[in-house]
């Protein structure tokens, strides 16, 4: 596995069979339990699917795959990540800078929020 890193954009989107983590479920089983052998644990602690990121406000939308994933029909899952970067540049392209700044700033501020 490679090393993922929380995004750093405007507008979010995520693959929806994808995971989006900072921490692999072995690291964080290895740190938490000092046990990889825990990573499903971990992985479900992590909140790390579409569904989860999605309620959590982490991403803003869920591109959709093909039934069975991205690679059983790789033109559709490339022409749906085509259709939300597009649908993003329209929307974000006309709005005012201190308004993007300041939608940028309020979205990073919120990231990591927790409610019981």
């Amino acid at each position: 596995g490679g090393a993922l890193a929380l995004a750093v954009g405007d507008l979010v989107g995520m693959m929806e069979h994808g995971y989006y983590s900072v921490i692999s479920p072995e690291g964080c089983a290895s740190i938490l339990w000092k046990d990889a052998s825990k990573k499903g644990e971990a992985a479900s602690a992590l909140k790390l699917n579409s569904e989860n990121l999605l309620d959590y406000q982490v991403i803003d939308t869920i591109i959709k795959e093909p039934l069975g994933g991205a690679h059983h029909d790789p033109k559709f899952a490339a022409d749906q990540v085509r259709e939300f970067i597009l649908g993003s540049w329209h929307r974000l392209k006309g709005m005012p800078t201190n308004e993007l700044l300041s939608a940028r700033y309020y979205r990073f501020r919120k990231l990591g929020s927790h409610k019981e």
